[in-house]
């Protein structure tokens, strides 16, 4: 099996599933018993293969995490109850306090807000432009133990130098964490500008239909543990290369319990069959809105990777598949944010993205209220910007909709 679709939607049936299923069954159960009392010992300790508790593995889950494992081309997976808690619970896995990472300043805003509470506990960090290698090259300290960047930021669009950024984690012997989310396995794969690890908010695209939490991390298999300094010794067993996402699960999944709960990883799991399919339609339909809006007298700017004006359009490209479907766009002064948002009849008024229904946002006045306007000015985030997460809907009624909500 070659294909992405292909690989996703057989990936359950390369082991044996209960009863001739076609899909992996909900295991709800939390503990796991043995006729013999040394095989449990052995499970706790590493030595066999097996289930302990559900804190930490369970059947259900394992299969996510196999299928996650192949989207992303990497070597192992581990879930979590949400994106939010894969990407604090691998930091809080890998960083000791006196370590210093190095940070895209175009963060998602619980990201940012997150990391601002890093900086408060001793783990300094370093927020800059990751489109410009050369930002990240000049941040990186003697106590530089990782730089963490998104593909695609979130609202505006900027994409980080990916490429050379991996290059320059090589060089310098960096774990390079790479937030796959807003283009999903499908569009980029981050192992191919030689991530180290990978984030995905199973919420968004991998879901893809707003009804469920999830998060998880992905090992690349592309870093050598054995030369980072934070690997505990009863961690330091088998393949180096698995070291840092053995520590992810075994020590910061236990340590802080952000499980995801097997019915949660069970409707993800079907969601991501599908995920080629609705990307390709997502990506396509903000693509057409994209260019009705840069069009439009009554829009001031458009930040869409897809469109020749973007300033990383030829980096976006020769990375991506395609454009992803999440773009922003700024009103021009004399017209009334609220009037046109609550105009749109058939785009939905809400957050969350990756979902079937076409979502907007006001960026300024929700999801980055808090920052304050010191702290979105310097990201470039205008009072009027409205954030755009592409659906599968019909694109003739979404611009239909777009020019009704304009005139």
């Amino acid at each position: 099996m070659k294909g992405f679709t292909t690989k996703v939607v057989h990936n359950d049936r390369q082991d044996s599933i209960e009863h001739g299923s076609l899909h992996k069954p909900i295991h709800a159960n939390v503990a796991y018993g043995y006729e013999d009392a040394r095989d449990l010992a052995a499970v706790f300790q590493g030595e066999k293969s097996g289930y302990s508790y559900g804190r930490q593995l369970n059947p259900t889950i394992s299969a996510l995490e196999s299928k996650i494992t192949t989207m992303e081309d990497g070597v192992a997976s581990v879930c979590f109850g949400t994106g939010m808690a894969a990407i604090g619970t691998t930091l809080f896995s890998l960083l000791r306090s006196g370590d210093h990472m190095v940070s895209s300043a175009f963060l998602f805003g619980n990201t940012n807000s997150l990391f601002n509470t890093f900086g408060k506990m001793g783990i300094g960090v370093s927020f800059v432009d990751a489109t410009s290698v050369d930002a990240v090259a000049d941040a990186v300290t003697e106590n530089t133990r990782l730089v963490f960047v998104e593909t695609i930021a979130n609202p505006r669009t900027q994409i980080a130098d990916l490429r050379q950024i991996g290059e320059l984690c090589t060089q310098r012997g960096l774990v390079y964490v790479v937030d796959n989310t807003m283009t999903s396995p499908y569009l980029f794969q981050p192992k191919t500008v030689g991530a180290s690890l990978i984030i995905n908010s199973l919420t968004k695209y991998i879901g893809g239909h707003g009804n469920v939490l999830g998060g998880a991390v992905t090992e690349t298999g592309c870093y050598d543990w054995s030369v980072f300094p934070n690997i505990y010794p009863e961690y330091q067993l088998g393949e180096a290369t698995k070291w840092g996402i053995t520590q992810t699960r075994k020590k910061g999944l236990r340590d802080l319990g952000a499980s995801l709960g097997p019915e949660a990883a069970h409707h993800v799991a079907i969601g991501a069959e599908t995920l080629a399919l609705r990307v390709q339609r997502q990506s396509e339909n903000a693509m057409a809105m994209c260019e009705f809006l840069h069009a439009h007298p009554m829009i001031k700017k458009v930040y869409y990777p897809g469109l020749t004006e973007h300033p990383q359009h030829r980096r976006a490209a020769e990375l991506f598949r395609a454009f992803g479907g999440l773009f922003s766009f700024e009103l021009q002064s004399d017209v009334d944010l609220w009037e046109f948002l609550n105009r749109l009849q058939v785009i939905v008024k809400s957050s969350n993205l990756g979902d079937n229904r076409t979502l907007a946002i006001p960026v300024a006045h929700t999801i980055y209220f808090e920052m304050g306007p010191e702290r979105r000015a310097s990201m470039g985030i205008d009072e009027s910007l409205i954030r755009i997460s592409s659906g599968i809907e019909d694109s003739e009624d979404l611009l239909a909709d777009l020019s009704a909500a304009l005139n």
